[in-house]
């Protein structure tokens, strides 16, 4: 218990720590570039709300909020931010006026520095690496859900999956390249039926495959389409569960499944069918334990309040992990692809892809926290976090009053027309975009609340509400 909640608190200052890094460096280039060009700056803060530590230095309060959602550095004499960042010092009037150049470097060195961190990240990865799931390195079909619209048109497990509306498919996982993976050409798929071609034991084969949205409990965010197929990987475990089956039968965590009763393995639900089948009855599987070939007998139980015969283990929904070494260009070029595809899909109104599938603060945290918790996660959150900045750099050059492309606009504009733009105007713009941003971060942050805790590499909680009788019938030698 005390090891969970120490790895839980480490696992929580790494997410705190690399987010705020990533805020630092954006707001750092802001700061530098205001100094630079001669602009004066009020405020530094991390996060935003009320602070919890300020203290003013040169003239510049620097200062640590308590709602981590961001951060700012308040330099009057660009546009009216005072409903982001609270009323400035002294009347902006007060200050010199600027050029329309040094407002567009100072907007512009924000992103500037979020994608040079992403470029350092990036150039890290590449050299150390970043693990790589089996989900990226296959299309073949693993399982295919009975009564699915895949089984339906009839796809079958041990399928190639070639293309998918004629889009090339590379990859079964969205991660490392989405657009050329089966995941997201489903879920972004807009007409009624999508043409799956498939490979089928060497014969080229074509399949008009209806996708559903499956109904989530509760409240959340809306499920995406799918069709009911799950990657070809091979079965490996997360954990054991104390006292169960498989636990006594001597399966560790880590441990690669191969075969089950002599059948080879794609997928873990292979074995569930067959505990369905056979209930009781010992299952002999073939075990890859590092460089170790093993075989162990488990014996099927039922645990307490269940009436289906389980092993007693939870799946890592990776697979036997590789590393991989995408080159800088790699990384950025597909980050930038894949922000274009989801702004296209979320601005599409035959989409089912909506502003509630974005994430907030919050959300991102989870997903760090996420990635720290799998196997080398420090290498996939920085493989994440090239990802992140490089969306952070560009959608902050979006031309959006709030955003830093909103700054650079309105200077282009006090450019053209030879005089700064109306204040009462600026206040205008930026406040009711300040208001329709605070809306947005709202909404998304609400659903981002209510993920917390899914999708966990930890056993889920029906594995961990899971427990076997004190006394288990011995495994078989």
């Amino acid at each position: 218990m005390i090891l969970d909640i120490l790895k839980f608190a480490f696992i929580c200052i790494e997410v705190v720590l690399i987010f705020n890094l990533m805020i630092l460096v954006h707001e750092l280039g802001h700061y530098l570039a205001a100094r630079w060009r001669g602009l004066v700056v009020e405020k530094f803060a991390i996060w935003f709300g009320k602070p919890i530590w300020k203290k003013t230095i040169r003239g510049v309060e620097y200062s640590l909020g308590s709602i981590p959602a961001g951060g700012f550095v308040a330099i009057p004499q660009l546009a009216p931010m005072e409903m982001l960042e609270g009323d400035v010092e002294n009347d902006r009037t007060a200050y010199p006026p600027i050029k329309p150049i040094d407002k567009i470097i100072v907007a512009f060195a924000g992103p500037a520095f979020s994608f040079g961190l992403a470029i350092l990240f990036a150039v890290v990865v590449w050299i150390v690496g970043r693990p790589v799931s089996e989900a990226e390195l296959t299309t073949r079909v693993g399982f295919v859900v009975p009564e699915s619209p895949a089984a339906t048109a009839g796809l079958e497990a041990g399928d190639r999956i070639d293309s998918i509306n004629g889009v090339p498919i590379t990859q079964f996982g969205p991660a490392g390249n989405a657009r050329a993976s089966v995941v997201w050409n489903i879920a972004r798929s807009e007409t009624p039926s999508v043409r799956v071609g498939v490979d089928r034991a060497g014969e080229a084969m074509e399949f008009d495959v209806t996708p559903t949205i499956p109904q989530r409990e509760g409240w959340g965010r809306k499920n995406l389409r799918s069709i009911g197929v799950a990657p070809a990987m091979t079965p490996k475990i997360a954990s054991v569960i104390a006292g169960g089956p498989a636990a006594d039968a001597g399966l560790q965590s880590g441990d690669l499944i191969t075969t089950a009763n002599g059948t080879p393995l794609i997928s873990m639900m292979q074995v569930s069918d067959m505990l369905k089948t056979n209930g009781a009855a010992p299952v002999t599987l073939g075990v890859t334990r590092g460089n170790e070939d093993l075989t162990l007998v488990v014996n099927p139980e039922k645990p307490e309040n269940e009436d289906i015969y389980r092993i007693g283990l939870v799946w890592d929904f990776d697979g036997a992990l590789t590393r991989a070494h995408p080159t800088p260009y790699q990384q950025i070029s597909t980050s930038m692809t894949m922000m274009w595809d989801t702004l296209t899909a979320v601005a599409s109104p035959k989409s089912e892809i909506g502003l509630q599938h974005l994430s907030g603060p919050v959300g991102i945290m989870n997903a760090y926290y996420i990635l720290f918790e799998r196997q080398d996660g420090w290498l996939l959150a920085l493989w994440f976090s090239v990802i992140l900045n490089v969306n952070l750099a560009l959608l902050n050059l979006l031309p959006i009053p709030v955003l830093d492309g909103g700054h650079i606009t309105l200077a282009i504009i006090e450019a053209i027309i030879r005089r700064p733009v109306n204040v009462r105007i600026l206040e205008v713009l930026q406040s009711g975009f300040a208001i329709l941003l605070i809306g947005f971060m709202l909404y998304v942050t609400f659903f981002d609340f209510l993920d917390l805790g899914r999708n966990r590499a930890a056993p889920d909680p029906p594995a961990q509400m899971m427990k076997f009788a004190e006394d288990p019938a011995p495994s078989a030698p």
